[in-house]
This record gives C-alpha cells, sequence and structure tokens, in this order.
C-alpha cells in the first residue's frame, strides 16, 4: 500500500494560541471537569473565535488541560483572543491559565484513530512558549512580536523577556503581552531562575568581578539596544509620513499657500504603490518641526518623516524639503528651490521624485506620469484652488454648511480661471456631496447636475484618483446606490493605493451591505494608514455596536476620543453602548458629563428617530421619564433648517411621549410645516418621514403617522442598507406601538432582534426605553423580554 511521502504532507503558516490551565494536575476530577468547561466556553464566547469559525479559518485541538486554536488570519486574531479571554478570566479568579503565541508552519492529519489533528513546528513551539510561563502570562514568540512591531497600537504592550532554554536544549526568544487591564507583568518564575543561575555560574568564574561588571555591562547594553531599536527595526524602511510644512511667508494669510504645497506633494507620493504613506489626517497633528521625531516615527509606525518650509513673496516661492531617518534622527537629503510661482508645479513633482528615489521607492509607468502631471497651466487658477482645499479641510472638521459653501465658492472661481481643471471640479463635486451629507441634503435635480459634473471632470482626466472618488461619493452618499460607489472608489484605490479615504468609503459601503468582517478589516486597514485619526476607531466602535457587540465597541470609542475629545459619533456610540448594551443610565449621564461642553453629542442622521437622534442628556432624561428635563435640555441648534427640523420634531415626540402634547400645538403645528415643507421638495427624505411620523402622532393622525413611516421603510429596507434599514423598521414599529398595532410592532421587533441593530434596538433598551410603555403588558412583547437577541454578525 502506498505510503504519503513527506513531499506530499501539506503545510501552511498558522497563528497559533496554545492555552492551558495552571494547576489542572491538582484539581479533583470535578474541578477539572468544571474548569475546563468554563475555559472551553470563555474561548467559544470571544469574538475572534466566532469570526474565524464563521470563515472557516479556525482549527481546534483539545489538549487535555487546555486547547490549542490555530487561527489561519492574521498574527493580530490570535493575539485579539488571547485578550479577550484575559478579561474574560478576571471574572473568574479560580481559573488560573496561561497562554503562549507563535506563528509557524502546521497541517492537518488524521491519527490512529483517524481522527481529524494538527502537528507542525507551529504547534509545538506555541506550547513551548506557553510552557515559560506562570499564571496570567500572555507569552509570544519573536516571530509573532516582530510581526506587532509593524502596528503602533501593539507597541506599549510589548515586553522584551530575553531567551529562554526549552525542551531539547532549544532557547527562544520570548516577549511578554500585558496591558493596563490584563496580563502578568511579572518576570516568569522560569526565566527567573534560569537568570539567577546564569549568574551564579558567572560568580563562579576566576576573576568574578571584572567578568560579572563586563556581564552586566554587556547584558545592560545589549537589552537598551534591543528595546530601543527592536521597534524601530521592525517598521517598513519605504514609510513615510509628509508633515505639515511651515509658512515662513511674512504674510501670515500664505498659510494656506504653504498648506497646499505639503498637501500636494502627499498626494503625489498616495500614487506608489511601493510606499506606505501616512495620511494627512495625522500628520496635521504635529508641528511642522516636532522635537522628537523618534516618538514621531513610532506614535504613525513610519522610519522617514519629511519636513518643509515655504516662503512666498510676490510672485516668487522659496521651498526648502528635507527628508529624515526619523529613527536616528539622521538627515537623507535636503534641497531647496528658489522659482517663480507659476513653476511651483515642478518643484513638487521634483521634491516628490527625490523622496521616492532617496527611499528607493519603484514607480510604474503610470505613476511616473501622475508625478509629473501639473493640474493646470494656470496659477491663479491654482491659487484659488488652494484656497478652496484649505477651506474644505476646515468644512470637514466642523461640518458648517457656511464653510463648505466657502470651500464651492473657491472651487468655483479656479474653475472660471480655468474650464479644463478637472482637479477643481472633482473636488467641488466631493464637496457639495458632503454637505448633502452632512446638513444640506441636495434635490433630485441638484444630485443629476452634481453627477454630470463629476463625469465631465473623468472626461477631462480619466486617471484623476479624485475624479472617481467624487463620482463615487454621488453614488454613495447622494444615491445610496452601493454596487456603483463600490467599483467608482476600487478604481480609485488603483491609481492611488494609499488614498485611505476611498478605503474608508470602500469598508462603509462593505458595512451598509451587510459583510461586517470585511469591513472592519478594512476599517482596521486605514487605521494602519491613519493612526491618529479618531473617525476610524469610532467607526470600528460603530460596527461593534449594530453588532450589539457592547463590550469590544468600548475600546475602539475610548481609543477614538482619546485622539478627539469632541467627537460626536463616538461618544454618541459609546452612550448607546451603556443604554442599549447594558441599560445602566448611571454610566451613561457620567459619559455624557465628560464631553466638552458646547458640543453637539450627535449629530442628526438619516434614520435615527426624532428623540434618539439627539442621543445626549436628553435622550437620558426620556428613559429616566423626566420629560419635563428632557425638553428644558432640548439642544437649541438653529445652525441650518435641519437643525430646526431636527429640534422641532424631537419636542413633538417628547410631548407624545409625556402624554401632554395638547399644551404644545401651536410648536409642532410650526415644526409639521417645516417638515411637510421639507418633503414637498424632497419626498424621498428619509429622515424627515421619521419625524412627520411622530408630529402626525402629536397631532392625533395616526393613520398618517403609519403611512409616513411605512414610506421610510420602503425607501430604505434592511435589505437594502444594513446599517440605516433596521432603523426605519424601529421606526415604524415606534409608531405602530403607539397607534395600537401591537402585534405588528412585535413582528418587527422579533425581526430586528434577529439581525445585526444595535443601533435600532436591544432587549435592554425594550427594557428602559418609555416609547414601548403602550405595550409593556402585552404577552408577545414580554416574550422578546425573555428571550435573546443577536450578538455578532449574520450566522
Amino acid at each position: 500500500m502506498p505510503t504519503e511521502s513527506s513531499s506530499d504532507v501539506r503545510f501552511e503558516i498558522g497563528h497559533v494560541l496554545f492555552i492551558d490551565i495552571v494547576g489542572y494536575s491538582k484539581l479533583l476530577i470535578n474541578e477539572q471537569s468544571e474548569q475546563l468547561e468554563k475555559l472551553k466556553e470563555i474561548v467559544r464566547g470571544t469574538e475572534q473565535f466566532r469570526l474565524a469559525e464563521v470563515e472557516g479559518k479556525l482549527l481546534r485541538l483539545p489538549t487535555g488541560d487546555g486547547v490549542a486554536l490555530v487561527f489561519r488570519t492574521t498574527p493580530e486574531a490570535a493575539v485579539l483572543c488571547a485578550l479577550e479571554i484575559a478579561k474574560a478570566l478576571k471574572n473568574h479568579p479560580q481559573l488560573r491559565v496561561r497562554m503562549g503565541i507563535h506563528s509557524g508552519p502546521v497541517n492537518e492529519i488524521s491519527d490512529l484513530n483517524e481522527q481529524a489533528n494538527i502537528a507542525g513546528a507551529g504547534i509545538n513551539i506555541a506550547q513551548r512558549v506557553m510552557d515559560c510561563g506562570d499564571a496570567g502570562h500572555i507569552l509570544l514568540s519573536k516571530h509573532v512580536a516582530d510581526d506587532l512591531e509593524h502596528y503602533p497600537r501593539w507597541r506599549p504592550c510589548l515586553h522584551e523577556l530575553g531567551d529562554c532554554e526549552v525542551k531539547h536544549g532549544v532557547r527562544l526568544s520570548l516577549t511578554n503581552l500585558c496591558t493596563d487591564e490584563v496580563g502578568n507583568r511579572q518576570l516568569p518564575s522560569k526565566l527567573a531562575k534560569e537568570i539567577k543561575q546564569r549568574r551564579w555560574k558567572m560568580a563562579m568564574i576566576a576573576g568574578a568581578l571584572l567578568a560579572i561588571a563586563a556581564y552586566v555591562a554587556f547584558f545592560v547594553l545589549h537589552r537598551a539596544s534591543t528595546n530601543s531599536g527592536g521597534v524601530l527595526s521592525s517598521i517598513l524602511e519605504k514609510s513615510v509620513a509628509v508633515l505639515p510644512f511651515e509658512n515662513l511667508s511674512e504674510d501670515k494669510a500664505n498659510a494656506y499657500f504653504a498648506d497646499g504645497i505639503q498637501d500636494e506633494i502627499l498626494t503625489k507620493l498616495a500614487t506608489i504603490a511601493d510606499l506606505r504613506l501616512i495620511s494627512r489626517t495625522s500628520t496635521a497633528k504635529y508641528k511642522s518641526k516636532p522635537e522628537d521625531l523618534k516618538t514621531v516615527s513610532q506614535q504613525l509606525g513610519v522610519a522617514n518623516v519629511v519636513e518643509g518650509t515655504v516662503q512666498r513673496a510676490a510672485d516668487k516661492v522659496r521651498v526648502n524639503v528635507q527628508l529624515i531617518d526619523a529613527r536616528a534622527d539622521t538627515h537623507l537629503w535636503a534641497k531647496s528651490y528658489d522659482r517663480d510661482i507659476k513653476d511651483v508645479f515642478a518643484v513638487e513633482s521634483e521634491v516628490s521624485q527625490e523622496i521616492a528615489d532617496a527611499l528607493q521607492a519603484k514607480l510604474s509607468p503610470n505613476e511616473a506620469n501622475i508625478m509629473t502631471t501639473a493640474p493646470t497651466g494656470d496659477p491663479e487658477a491654482h491659487d484659488l484652488f488652494l484656497k478652496g482645499e484649505y477651506a474644505a479641510r476646515e468644512a470637514d472638521g466642523s461640518r458648517k454648511p457656511e464653510i463648505y459653501a466657502q470651500a464651492a465658492a473657491w472651487y468655483r472661481q479656479a474653475i472660471a480661471r480655468d474650464p479644463n481643471f478637472a482637479l477643481a471640479i472633482a473636488r467641488l463635486v466631493e464637496s457639495r456631496v458632503l454637505q448633502h451629507w452632512a446638513s444640506d441634503p441636495m434635490s433630485d435635480a441638484e444630485l443629476d447636475e452634481v453627477k454630470k459634473t463629476a463625469e465631465h471632470a473623468l472626461v477631462l482626466a480619466p486617471n484623476l484618483p479624485e475624479g472617481h472618488i467624487a463620482l463615487g461619493l454621488f453614488y454613495y452618499f447622494g444615491k445610496l446606490q452601493y454596487d456603483q460607489a463600490l467599483n467608482v472608489f476600487q478604481h480609485a484605490l488603483e491609481l492611488q493605493p494609499n488614498n485611505v479615504g476611498a478605503l474608508g468609503y470602500v469598508a462603509g459601503i462593505h458595512r451598509r451591505k451587510g459583510q461586517w468582517e470585511r469591513s472592519l478589516s478594512e476599517f482596521k486597514r486605514c487605521e494602519q494608514l491613519d493612526p491618529l485619526d479618531s473617525i476610524l476607531p469610532s467607526s470600528v466602535g460603530g460596527s461593534y455596536v449594530i453588532l450589539r457587540m457592547w463590550k469590544e465597541a468600548q475600546g475602539p470609542l475610548s481609543r477614538s476620543l482619546s485622539l478627539d475629545p469632541h467627537n460626536a459619533f463616538a461618544m454618541r456610540d459609546l452612550v448607546f453602548s451603556c443604554l442599549y448594551g447594558t441599560g445602566d443610565v448611571k454610566e451613561a449621564t457620567r459619559l455624557l458629563e465628560t464631553f466638552p461642553a458646547g458640543t453637539t453629542v450627535a449629530p442628526t442622521r438619516a434614520g435615527f428617530g426624532p428623540v434618539t437622534a439627539l442621543m445626549g442628556l436628553t435622550y437620558v432624561y426620556v428613559i429616566q421619564r423626566d420629560f419635563a428635563a428632557a425638553l428644558k435640555n432640548c439642544p437649541n441648534d438653529n445652525s441650518d433648517p435641519a437643525a430646526v427640523r431636527a429640534r422641532l420634531s424631537a419636542r413633538a415626540a417628547i410631548h407624545v411621549l409625556a402624554g401632554d402634547a395638547a399644551s404644545a400645538q401651536a410648536e409642532i403645528e410650526t415644526a409639521c410645516g417645516l417638515v411637510e415643507a421639507r418633503l414637498h421638495q424632497q419626498p424621498d427624505d428619509k429622515t424627515a418621514l421619521t419625524q412627520l411620523s411622530w408630529i402626525d402622532l402629536a397631532l392625533k393622525r395616526d393613520g398618517e403617522a403609519l403611512k409616513h413611516a411605512r414610506d421610510a421603510v420602503d425607501l430604505m429596507p434592511p435589505e437594502k442598507d444594513a446599517v440605516g434599514g433596521p432603523l426605519t423598521v424601529v421606526g415604524l414599529a415606534e409608531i405602530q406601538a403607539r397607534s395600537g398595532e401591537t402585534s405588528e410592532a412585535v413582528k418587527n421587533l422579533q425581526k430586528l432582534l434577529s439581525i445585526p441593530a444595535g443601533y435600532a434596538v436591544s432587549i435592554q433598551r425594550l427594557k428602559i426605553d418609555p416609547v414601548w410603555d403602550p405595550i409593556r403588558n402585552d404577552p408577545g412583547f414580554q416574550q422578546l423580554l425573555a428571550g435573546k437577541e443577536l450578538i455578532g454578525p449574520n450566522k
């Protein structure tokens, strides 16, 4: 009978998490069984276990006193799973566990009983890494630690331990993984014993004092060099961040010009696939010449930084640029350019090319062509465009309609000077669509005109990444046509691989299509390119909220607020995770009290009900049924018509919940007139339909309220949009609960509890929100409270 040769064995790289219970053999048989079952329950309950299992990327190997998990995804999956397990174990102090992680070759085999099994060096070394630890330790092999060093968020958690001897005299280099919350910071007893034995042997050498002194000096220097150089040496050599350029012009109003030069150099570099480029959002947080470049290198995860100054006087410009190895704080290249303003494009191209050459980046013919292409031949048009870019960046931060309008005005002036200025045309479209999405919706006719403008930009410049992004935004935010938007954004990424904005839009679309794991992976990839942008971790946290993974949401949301304490989305979702996850009103109140005064906790967004959309103390007062306080604290935002409609419709809804709508008829009639006028202008405005349904209730028009709520569902069902769809359905269920359609409300709620819909409903929300009071005693509703809700993606 032929046997399988060694060459037929199929190996693959697995990321192995080996786990065992410390002191297992000393436990009574029933204690062993109980602890092993509890450990299995904890392991199976982790997010990483569930995600990898759903994808078919997980192998499991029982080991008697523990388990080995082989992730066939990334090293991060094994590490994140270990952290999840360690956090869960804090609630079970009697269960003492140690873990070891290694990435290496594994293969699936059949044992003598024809049962599936796993073998390979990856498994063996992971076990030996674990064997070096004590209870609470999460130990990593050097291979895994080196992989994690590429990610800034892991570096503070990695603590190198040195070498330890394991089976057969093999020595393993170990790293201890621990955070402020979990892990064991103590030196493993096995390693401490080995170090003690080493010192004793050294002490026995003749002339011990000198030898020991030399040894200690060597040991300290070795550890210092390893600790200082380990992180830095693992950073990609072809990685770069372009820091803000300093404006040296006498006229400080020229800041926009220096800002624009930096941005255009960064944009050119973003086209080079062979470089890892950090996004402008992250680099903007630094001044032009930071004092500690090594810290910048570690925080951004880059080997190199570009610093520059710009001095403009009349029609002349001087640009000084230097490329620095930030790890060693040494200059790689520096140059000064004294040119006429009309030659500034050539300066940007030369600087970008010099940086690429210095980093030995390979350019494709298309990339080389983009590097040398000028967006316009008119210096005045270019200057107007840079002013528009400066305003647009401010608008993206503030979301104020008047600043979007100012940016658009500059772009239009630039286009008037040069009608073929494709980049300015594309950015005009992008600014207008973002304004439409944030606060000032356009009519269908206006959106059609925007599409024509985007398509015109691509006729002028077919390979312009910004042109494809503009068209993609029209499909994404303008028409909610996700497949068309996805195709266009992916084309933009082909043209500009480091464009984190396009990648973020792709991640957002995959989330709306219900492709949760893919979306989360893409958002996390964005974080690597833009590690200091608070929007990205809040997007990850928001996804976890939708998936009802409340605890998992808190980490990224807290990180987002640490990057930007004013991030309204992060605070909104953190409050959601408290109210809808645990029903902890006190904690939600405490969180809201930490939010900077004068900042709106959550902007009104399509689909959220009138009261829920406010998501600040107003909603907390509603949850507590203190409706007088809710009305008193309702944000008095009159910044634009959309904000006025949101405020007045929220007040109408609060009056409905309080049962005193008759006392506020004049205000409610005003709200009705404004919202109906909006729907006359834009019949498919889902937010206005939801608002009007509550106003209808306040005016005793239950039939109209149901109709408008159903219209919103028809426009955006969950099957069309996994994020917004559940919000329209819960909006309908709220109206049904308030207008006597109890059984229909319960059916809709049951549907929502079976899909990812954490923004819309959770069992905790059903328990505490007064919107459900009219049906609270219904047997079907009570059955929902006693049932379960889907946690995580659809299985």
